[in-house]
């Protein structure tokens, strides 16, 4: 039996700020992973690809407020730093 996969293991190294900080980066990254594996049955960041996060950014957050596209944006950046990626993704407004 295989065990769930332990985001919080998976960010430690990069993970810093508040408690109320990490705790919200955890969060948001549970969910991008989650809704990742709803769409595409990839469980784990280290099979993801960059379409992957940018189909959540831009569709899964699409209705979003402008703040929190911000702050999930923030938590791809924190994603990507801990997979060596050097994944592009720029926050934009849409007003």
């Amino acid at each position: 039996m295989s065990r769930p996969f332990d985001m919080e293991l998976f960010l430690a190294a990069v993970l810093t700020g508040s408690y109320a900080t990490r705790q919200r980066h955890l969060r948001q990254a549970k969910l991008i992973q989650a809704e990742i594996f709803e769409r595409w049955q990839l469980e784990t960041p280290w099979a993801w690809q960059r379409k992957h996060v940018n189909w959540f950014l831009e569709h899964r957050l699409a209705r979003r407020c402008e703040a929190t596209r911000y702050y999930y944006l923030l938590t791809v950046r924190l994603l990507a730093r801990r997979l060596e990626k050097q994944w592009g993704f720029y926050w934009q407004r849409h007003d």
